[in-house]
């Protein structure tokens, strides 16, 4: 044999598998993944000869059995072809390693000489992370890696391993930014804490960058944000970590080390994970890239968004419990469930409200920035402190608390929304007076100090406008109009600079939905409901009841007997205004007790039947902070003042406007006149008629985040009131008279005296 044959491979089975004869019945191969049986003309023969030490030659020229050297070739073809075979150099021994690598996909040797040319380089970032790199150097060329030699190594290292105290840590921006310029991979790891953090990878050339990944996690932290904030310096914790705990870590970081080097690559790698010692259970937290990301992403993209027309297109409705949407309940989920996740997710969680029976389909998924701002806890637990959803089934109810959360996430002011700051009467021509919007009393204005302390952040008095001082305008999409109309920013978004003066935002006329379009008609709805809500609510007129047994709703029939179940009677009125859609308060009242624990829910819509279902769901939503209250007055999950002396002193007795008139006919569905339409655009141009039939328009502005891709849009309508105390001339009191439920305008000091507590 020449030295040129002698260096030929050898063909032998992937180290990672053992070929076993059994005679009559075929050649086994056993791997740790499971047994695969050949079976065929010559493989008997040759599985004994394939053991790394002949070439193929050589097995053609032995041609055992009987074999032809072409059958020879031929059966190793199939093998080779069939990625059972591999081709060795003469003599090399067993490689746990290599076998590792064809379990994972690899070509072994390939995977291994990766590792061998490769370098790593080791950062850190904080105080107890340096205290650990000589430990993890050290683990890395254990796993046969060479570390990077700044000054000596011409090219970058293959990797960087960075291990920190905090994901939070400033310093790990400016890594960012160095390996990203440089071109090099890293993998971010936290060892001395109580759960090792490992990943992501960031890759400069795709992917989520840093800032991506630290956005999420201080949201999801906010007290600690507001602290560190206050403070002007990351809030660190002491160390907590185990010697075995951290040594784990250590070594797992080490491990996706080395398999990115090889060339191995799996969806993990895009997510930070995290491991529980105290159970040796562990997550995949994903991480996605933010579009509008102002590091690796275009940061213009939400003003581009916001500048462009509002255009709508045909979105077709399927049928779902509560709603009209163009996706079912259970398509919003598969699209948009990975927005869920304790740390990484844009919401936090979502789950289920134990307080009372699960036919309530009460679902909570986080704070509710509308309700305090800061995301610290609340000193008050109100109706409204948590984001939630409802639904006729427990899928609709996990789908509607995740796009209240998104809703809400999205109303959240960033910095990336486009403004243009302006004196009033520098903009007149295109702004809209925010007076047609808050609607304030002047003696509202006047009293607003006394009023303010006694009452909570939605009923607050803002300052009174002034038309002089320059302030920041964000653009809205009039789709009565066709143009761009400014409304003020600090209206618009919770938290935007100009806040707490002269504006306030609120979640009115905010809706997440399956489209835009969707989006569009659920916040006009939201407004319809409101300002029929408040005319009745402030004028405390007797409105007509529903005939519920009219309606033939499986689903409300069942409701009312658990109601009944809970010693409560549930009814509702139809509140419905002049515009004509539909809007229900469902109401449910103590039967067993002096104290009624009276609960009200509210719903509108064009089609009458999912306008009592959204009501009477809502009701349930608001049912669990007063489903353990007993007789003597304790129980209640709440502890808001206004809501307490509400459920412990209202009864239908001294608020008789709770009550259907008692000279009015029950209305059904046949008094509603409701004409289905098929398509959601079709009812977004019904309200933009609505809206222009009031003198007034629908105006718009897509809230949606690139990071996330679910719709949401915030619709106002000027002139429509909201449900809380919003005292201003106009509709509050010119409407009910031409309705005929009053002879004259209430008087401002006739008005109900209990501002609306949800």
């Amino acid at each position: 044999m020449t030295q040129a044959q002698d260096a030929e491979p050898r063909l032998a089975f992937k180290h990672h598998l053992t070929a076993e004869v059994v005679p009559g019945e075929g050649v086994f191969l056993v791997s740790e993944r499971g047994v695969t049986v050949l079976r065929g003309t010559g493989v008997t023969e040759l599985a004994p000869l394939l053991d790394g030490s002949r070439t193929l030659d050589q097995l053609a020229a032995e041609a055992p059995g009987g074999l032809f050297p072409a059958q020879v070739r031929q059966v190793v073809g199939r093998l080779l072809d069939s990625g059972l075979l591999t081709c060795r150099p003469p003599a090399a021994p067993a490689s746990p390693s290599e076998a590792f690598w064809e379990l994972a996909g690899l070509d072994g040797p390939t995977a291994t000489r990766r590792t061998e040319v490769s370098t790593v380089a080791v950062a850190s970032a904080g105080t107890y992370a340096r205290a650990v790199v000589a430990e993890m150097a050290a683990a890395l060329t254990d796993n046969g890696l060479r570390l990077h030699r700044p000054g000596e190594d011409t090219a970058p290292p293959s990797l960087a391993v960075v291990l920190c105290d905090s994901y939070l840590d400033p310093e790990l921006a400016d890594l960012d930014a160095a390996y990203r310029s440089a071109g090099t991979p890293w993998l971010l790891v936290r060892l001395m804490s109580e759960q090792p953090w490992i990943g992501p990878v960031f890759r400069p050339d795709d992917g989520p960058c840093w800032h991506c990944l630290a956005e999420p996690l201080r949201r999801n932290r906010p007290a600690e944000a507001f602290l560190g904030q206050a403070l002007g310096r990351p809030v660190r914790t002491p160390p907590s970590a185990l010697a075995a705990g951290r040594a784990a870590g250590l070594h797992l970081a080490c491990l996706e080390a080395v398999k990115w080097l090889a060339g191995q690559r799996h969806p993990g790698q895009n997510a930070l994970w995290t491991l529980n010692p105290l159970d040796l259970t562990s997550c995949h937290h994903g991480v996605r890239r933010r579009p509008q990301c102002p590091a690796c992403g275009d940061p213009k993209s939400m003003a581009h968004q916001v500048h462009a027309p509002f255009v709508c297109v045909s979105r077709p409705k399927t049928a779902t419990g509560t709603g009209e949407r163009s996706l079912t309940a259970e398509e919003m989920l598969r699209k948009y469930g990975h927005l869920v996740d304790d740390l990484t997710g844009v919401v936090k969680e979502i789950r289920r409200d134990r307080r009372g029976p699960g036919f309530l389909n009460c679902f909570h998924s986080g704070h509710n920035p509308a309700a305090a701002p800061t995301g610290l806890a609340q000193v008050r637990s109100g109706l409204r402190s948590h984001s939630s959803g409802k639904g006729t089934t427990e899928t609709q109810a996990k789908v509607s608390a995740l796009c209240e959360a998104v809703e809400r996430h999205s109303g959240w002011f960033q910095g990336d929304e486009p403004t243009v700051r302006a004196a009033y009467r520098d903009v007149a021509g295109q702004a809209v007076h925010p007076d047609t919007i808050q609607l304030f009393h002047p003696r509202q204005y006047a009293g607003r100090a006394r009023w303010n302390a006694a009452h909570g952040p939605a009923h607050r008095v803002c300052d009174p406008f002034d038309e002089q001082t320059p302030v920041d305008w964000t653009p809205m999409w009039s789709l009565t109009g066709g143009r761009h109309r400014l409304v003020p920013t600090a209206m618009l978004y919770y938290n935007a600079p100009g806040g707490k003066g002269p504006f306030a935002a609120n979640s009115n006329g905010s809706a997440a939905g399956s489209s835009r379009e969707d989006a569009v008609v659920q916040g006009f709805l939201e407004l319809v409901e409101r300002d029929a809500v408040a005319l009745w609510w402030y004028n405390r007129t007797r409105q007509p009841g529903v005939d519920l047994d009219a309606f033939d709703d499986t689903w409300v029939r069942r409701v009312r007997e658990e109601h009944r179940g809970l010693a409560r009677r549930l009814w509702v009125l139809d509140l419905t205004s002049d515009l004509g859609v539909p809007v229900f308060a469902a109401l449910s009242a103590r039967t067993d007790k002096p104290a009624q624990d009276i609960t009200l829910g509210f719903g509108a819509h064009f089609d009458p039947g999912i306008a009592l279902r959204r009501a009477v769901a809502e009701l349930n939503q608001m049912l669990p902070p007063v489903a353990g209250a007993g007789p003597d007055g304790n129980g209640y999950s709440c502890d808001d003042p206004a809501v307490l002396s509400w459920w412990r002193t209202a009864t239908t007795a001294n608020q008789p406007y709770l009550l259907p008139g008692p000279d009015r006919r029950a209305h059904g569905p046949g008094d509603f006149g409701y004409l289905p339409r098929t398509d959601l655009a079709d009812d977004v141009a019904f309200a933009a008629e609505l809206a222009r039939g009031l003198g007034s328009e629908l105006l718009v502005l897509d809230q949606t985040r690139p990071d996330t891709g679910l719709p949401v849009v915030k619709t106002v309508v000027p002139g429509l009131r909201p449900f809380w105390a919003r005292f201003g001339p106009g509709r509050l009191y010119d409407v009910p008279v031409r309705l005929g439920r009053r002879s004259t305008p209430i008087r401002y000091e006739d008005l109900n005296p209990v501002p609306l507590f949800l």
